[in-house]
């Protein structure tokens, strides 16, 4: 007995095609985690069955969701990051560019991790979490390696790479609401804040240092 597939439903679909048909149900309105099997099914023209062939259920395909998000804003601001290292560009100011170019564009990828990790199940905030660790700790090695080209020091790398994270993603998370107008003062202060972080960092090491001198 083979299933009907119905009128102008696909015989077969892979997980790349429900992940996109998901992200086009995604508004300003709705996050992954209030969207329905039926719904996704239906967008991406196969019978309910179908999916699960390639997801469990939809608590799967959110998490797949959040990990391709992850992995594609981590490669875009990686490369926002090299480009600024090769030039005379600020490298925070390029990453903040890059960050705020990816919130804004089609694909949405970027609006699945700063909604999930608020509004999402227990899951979904885990994989939030388990990206934005990745981006903590890329950020640190980072932040590690243009403190020594300075000749300069980190207070407390890694929390500095968090606090960083933290509040990028927190104002990115008010900002998708916002007219894109207001981005280049997002950017500014976003920039100034960053710097703002870094520099404290820096000093408090060079503050310890010349107490133990």
């Amino acid at each position: 007995m083979h299933e009907d597939h119905g009128p102008g439903r696909k015989a077969s679909i892979s997980r790349e095609d429900l992940l996109a048909a998901a992200l086009k149900l995604i508004g300003p309105h709705r996050s992954v985690s209030t969207l329905s099997l039926r719904e996704v099914a239906r967008e991406a023209g196969i019978a309910p069955n179908s999916f699960y062939r390639q997801f469990r259920d939809m608590d799967e395909l959110a998490v797949a969701l959040i990990d391709l998000a992850g992995r594609s804003l981590r490669k875009i601001i990686g490369e926002a990051r090299h480009r600024a290292a090769s030039s005379d560009r600020s490298i925070v100011r390029g990453s903040i560019e890059a960050f705020i170019e990816q919130l804004r564009a089609d694909d949405k990828l970027l609006h699945v991790l700063l909604r999930e990790g608020t509004v999402g199940s227990d899951a979904f905030k885990q994989a939030v979490d388990r990206e934005l660790n990745f981006f903590e700790e890329e950020l640190r090695v980072d932040l590690v390696r243009l403190a020594q080209r300075d000749n300069a020091k980190l207070h407390q790398p890694a929390l500095v790479s968090k606090a960083i994270t933290r509040l990028v993603f927190a104002v990115g998370a008010t900002a998708m609401d916002l007219p894109t107008e207001k981005d280049a003062e997002l950017i500014d202060q976003l920039s100034d804040m960053v710097r703002m972080i870094i520099t404290g960092s820096r000093t408090i090491a060079m503050q310890g240092t010349a107490a133990q001198a």
